[in-house]
């Protein structure tokens, strides 16, 4: 983990894998289950064409939809978080050992 620098500023968060995505959510029980079912209730039941393996097609496009990365503000050395707003990894086809990337400026 880097130490900050500076008292304020941003910290970007990136995640380099195609089937997990970062992004903030409401952590309350039961609401990590509510989130992954509303994620896939969002995906229509195609016929996907993913070259090895056609089942695995949807956690690639929910992740895409998500996304890999977050910036978020911080002072006096702490994020900028709404109260009841955390960071969450977001994991679509785990679970597996997974490698956020952080950059503070």
């Amino acid at each position: 983990m880097q130490r900050v620098k500076n008292e304020s500023g941003i910290c970007t968060l990136f995640v380099a894998h195609t089937t997990c995505a970062i992004t903030t959510a409401d952590l309350d029980p039961g609401t990590d289950l509510d989130f992954l079912d509303a994620l896939r209730a969002i995906l229509p039941d195609l016929n996907y064409r993913h070259p090895h393996d056609p089942e695995h097609a949807p956690d690639h496009i929910l992740s895409s939809l998500i996304g890999p990365s977050l910036v978020i503000p911080y002072a006096n050395r702490r994020l900028l978080l709404g109260v009841w707003q955390r960071i969450i990894l977001v994991e679509l086809d785990g679970p597996r050992q997974r490698t956020v990337q952080i950059s503070c400026f």
